[in-house]
């Protein structure tokens, strides 16, 4: 299992249920990453997809507590060991937890890989990704360029768990 996300300089990722700031060229990288494979994310993320609808040419597996929701075109989970269960499903296909935060907080510890975003701003925000930099088992493995959106600086990261957790 891998993860994907954009952060700013403190590792922030939305504000009132929104993403921070929307770049073309990230989205188009988060479609070339999660297209054709499994995606995992949680009811609020759902809810600001256009439409509130799973996204294609994905498996999409949405978490959510409440027993009584469903989602056409996506299935549904309702706790992490039902989640782990639905996943063997997939065992030979790629899956990305793509959000929010307390989906990668409970999962982060799963993941063998996170391709991350990191945009040169501090937004104001109430969701945060924890700072791999400062986490044990994390590495940078590769890094980009700088790329630039308007006035927007960011960089495409990827980290490596080096001790990932079995499912």
């Amino acid at each position: 299992m891998n993860l994907i996300v954009a952060v700013d300089n403190n590792w922030a990722i939305g504000n009132k249920g929104n993403l921070l700031v929307s770049i073309p060229e990230d989205m188009k990288f988060f479609r070339k990453v999660t297209m054709d494979n499994v995606v995992v994310l949680g009811r609020k993320t759902l809810a600001g997809f256009p439409n509130g609808l799973p996204l294609k040419g994905r498996d999409n597996i949405i978490f959510s507590r409440n027993l009584g929701y469903k989602v056409d075109g996506a299935d549904v989970v309702h706790s992490k060991e039902e989640l782990f269960e639905k996943l063997k499903e997939y065992k030979d296909r790629d899956i990305y937890v793509i959000g929010g935060g307390s989906i990668y907080e409970m999962l982060l510890p799963y993941c063998k890989y996170a391709y991350v975003t990191k945009i040169d701003y501090a937004y104001e925000a109430d969701t945060y990704f924890p700072n791999l930099d400062k986490l044990e088992n994390w590495e940078l493995i590769e890094e980009s360029d700088e790329n630039t959106y308007f006035s927007i600086e960011y960089y495409f990261y990827k980290y490596e768990n080096t001790n990932p957790l079995k499912i």
